[in-house]
């Protein structure tokens, strides 16, 4: 089936939020904090412009509860007197004139009494740094199996190693950006979003309105990555506040520098493993501890940190896992999520470490995988008894063989020998990704959905997911008509407003297709149960003549979230199912090492992946492609560099991505072990194929130099360092 929406993107005809007409509206614009914690003094306007022009909004003009809320109230919406990071929004403005608008900003002065930020999420802070409970810590989680300590006593061999992950920015083509306009006494909120009910989640204690005095509606959003799964409700209520105070229609759109600096990045991350094997390198014990920076205010993080730790110890059966995890407050821009949600973090450290166990045990890293991975009846770290019959060997294998892994090896050992400044190298990764909420999230999100049967036989999905650029309309088509027998040209899917579609949920967590997807085809059954459609009967007969039955009625479908059969999680204690299933899958990267300028470049990519049934492959396909090319970004080249916990290169002049020039071929190949309770047998495939890329990049690059690099981005500047002069 051929994309729904792509010809609108393609022809550039799609409309996105700052595409949309409006008369007499103002534009909004955000006065930010200069420092990274104090407090405020004075707010000095400058002579330079007529402020008797302006809308002007500070914490005072917030009518309900100061706070941008989804999972804590610990956020302003605006600083009430005291800021905790660079770049936190302090003032609020709006000016007919765009240009206006944002000359104004140079002319408030933001004056803070600065007190000493906290910047170092690595240790724990001194005292007179401590702003957040007793240590600064915003999250604590934990997962014990089996005895460690008598383990790792007991183990041969005891691997240590630490790594290091830097932050990511989201780098989505569109920037955020909202309007925000009074319809009677509705407060009508549009723009670039992931989670629409998110939004409305916010505005609610904020505005102090209720859910029918707020309407939120999705626009065409250019691309998300989790960059607009929370940060938008900070937009959108700046947006809001300045619309109720003026009564005129606002939009605020960010621009590529202020969008940079200013919105969630990735969570950097420090992981450590100390790993007990036996010399034929089965694993006999893990210990982990992962800490993350999580910033200034807590958003997501304590999301990301779980994930981070159920996957820390990889997909290998241990009998004794000990993973200990912690999120920091800083005085950083705050973290949220980003595609993955922790689980790239985690597997970068575990696959790096289990090359660098390979090394000391002199042993093969692919056969020492081998040995290790997890098979069916045994358990994760958190006891989860894996039973989904994947064949993860095979996935292994088939990487390799595509790869031509071997012979590859053979090759660079010879042209490695031969060559003066290039070295070769080839490495490999293979990771798991949860897919949908962990545990029971979604039991607590309790997801609907609604199918609607139109008087001329039409039928319309009803849903609050998005589309963001992964396709989610196209497939969303693509189940309905396959369940209901139509021509996909007769179903479309409603524009996603708080006022008019049921909260199926955020579109996040690899959830969409699998979860929601299934929701699709159970409306669908529901649609055909109400309008009495026989089985093999036309469903479209049968959808005119209930209308004709009961003219000006609404013909809905409706399902609603029921967990899959035997799915147990103890949340306080983080043990049993995390996760109603798995993707799986295995990444081989090889690269070239010049050691005159210690740059790094990947010359083949193959990813093979299951995530159940194929939807879509040319979507699928390209959700892999773009998922590696992330992961390889971020592992050499995305760096953020920070001065007092604000970013300093938030421009993409001097912020590398890749352009296709700087990518490999990446050849994708899916292996299909459907699961039964996904739609058509499908998981997750949105985060997966990032997970393992920046591990596969530099164990390739491990082989290369036979050196083990531990920290991401590896930049030139890293890798020179690392290897030294002696290697020129």
């Amino acid at each position: 089936m051929l994309r729904r929406e792509g010809l609108s993107k393609l022809t550039g005809q799609e409309r996105y939020v700052d595409d949309l007409p409006l008369e007499d509206f103002l534009w909004g614009a955000t006065v930010r904090s200069p420092a990274p914690r104090g407090r405020i003094s004075n707010i000095v306007f400058g002579d330079g412009v007529d402020w008797s022009e302006f809308v002007i909004v500070d914490h005072t003009d917030i009518p309900g509860r100061n706070a941008v809320y989804l999972m804590e109230y610990d956020q302003p919406a605006l600083a009430p007197g005291y800021v905790r990071h660079v770049h936190e929004p302090v003032l609020l403005l709006a000016h007919p004139s765009r240009e206006v608008a944002r000359r104004a900003l140079r002319e408030v002065q933001v004056i803070v009494d600065v007190d000493p930020p906290a910047l170092d999420f690595r240790s724990l802070p001194s005292p007179d740094l401590i702003q957040y409970g007793e240590d600064n810590v915003l999250k604590r989680l934990s997962i014990q199996k089996g005895d460690v300590e008598r383990a790792l006593a007991e183990s041969p061999i005891v691997v240590e190693g630490v790594y290091e992950t830097g932050a990511q920015e989201h780098v989505y083509l569109e920037t955020q950006g909202m309007l925000a306009y009074l319809d009677d006494d509705v407060l009508v909120i549009k723009g670039s979003m992931q989670c629409p009910y998110y939004v409305v989640k916010a505005l609610k204690p904020a505005l102090n309105r209720s859910e029918e005095e707020i309407r939120v509606i999705q626009t065409p959003t250019g691309g998300g990555f989790g960059g607009k799964e929370e940060f938008p409700s900070m937009v959108a209520l700046h947006a809001g506040l300045l619309a109720l105070k003026s009564r005129v229609p606002v939009k605020l759109i960010y621009d590529r520098t202020e969008d940079m600096v200013a919105t969630t990045k990735r969570h950097p991350s420090q992981i450590r493993h100390r790993t007990g094997v036996d010399e034929n390198g089965h694993l006999i014990a893990q210990e982990i501890e992962v800490v993350m920076d999580g910033g200034a205010y807590v958003t997501l993080t304590p999301v990301v940190l779980s994930r981070a730790i159920i996957h820390a110890a990889g997909l290998y059966h241990c009998d004794n896992v000990r993973i200990l995890g912690r999120a920091m407050f800083t005085n950083s821009v705050p973290y949220g999520a980003f595609r993955g949600f922790g689980n790239p973090q985690a597997h970068f450290a575990v696959e790096r470490h289990m090359d660098v166990i390979a090394d000391r045990l002199r042993m093969d890293p692919v056969e020492l995988r081998r040995i290790n991975m997890i098979r069916d009846g045994q358990t994760t770290a958190t006891g989860q008894v894996i039973g989904d019959g994947v064949d993860r060997l095979q996935i292994v294998d088939r990487a390799l063989a595509l790869s031509n892994y071997e012979r590859r090896r053979r090759e660079h050992w010879l042209r490695n020998s031969e060559h003066r400044y290039l070295r070769r190298g080839i490495g490999m990764s293979a990771f798991y990704h949860g897919a949908g909420f962990t545990g029971s999230g979604e039991v607590m999100l309790d997801s609907r959905l609604h199918v609607e049967g139109h008087p001329d036989g039409k039928v319309q999905v009803l849903c609050a997911s998005t589309e963001m650029g992964q396709g989610q309309i196209t497939i969303f088509i693509q189940l309905a008509a396959d369940r209901l027998g139509y021509d996909p040209a007769e179903i479309s899917i409603a524009e996603p407003d708080t006022h008019r579609v049921p909260d199926s949920g955020p579109t996040v967590g690899s959830r969409t297709a699998m979860v929601v997807g299934r929701l699709v085809e159970r409306a669908c059954d529901d649609l055909c149960r109400q309008a009495g459609a026989a089985r093999g009967a036309p469903v479209k007969d049968a959808i005119i003549a209930w209308h004709s039955a009961h003219p000006g009625e609404r013909l809905l479908g409706k399902a609603r979230y029921e967990p899959p059969p035997g799915i147990e999680w103890d949340e306080e204690n983080y043990l049993g199912d995390a996760y109603g299933a798995f993707g799986w899958a295995a990444h081989v990267a090889e690269v070239e090492v010049d050691l005159r300028t210690y740059g790094v470049r990947v010359l083949d990519f193959v990813s093979v992946q299951d995530v159940g049934t194929v939807l879509n492959e040319t979507l699928a396909r390209g959700q892999v492609q773009g998922g590696v090319a992330q992961g390889i970004s971020w592992a050499l080249l995305e760096e953020c560099v920070w001065k007092d916990g604000a970013m300093q290169n938030g421009q993409l002049t001097n912020y590398i991505i890749p352009t296709s020039g700087d990518l490999p071929p990446i050849r994708v190949e899916f292996v299909e072990f459907p699961y039964e309770h996904g739609a058509q047998g499908a998981k997750g495939v949105g985060e997966l194929p990032l997970v393992g890329a920046a591990p596969a990049v530099l164990n390739a690059v491990a082989a290369a130099t036979g050196r083990q690099p531990t920290e991401i981005p590896l930049t030139p500047e890293r890798l020179m360092a690392l290897l030294g002069n002696g290697d020129r």
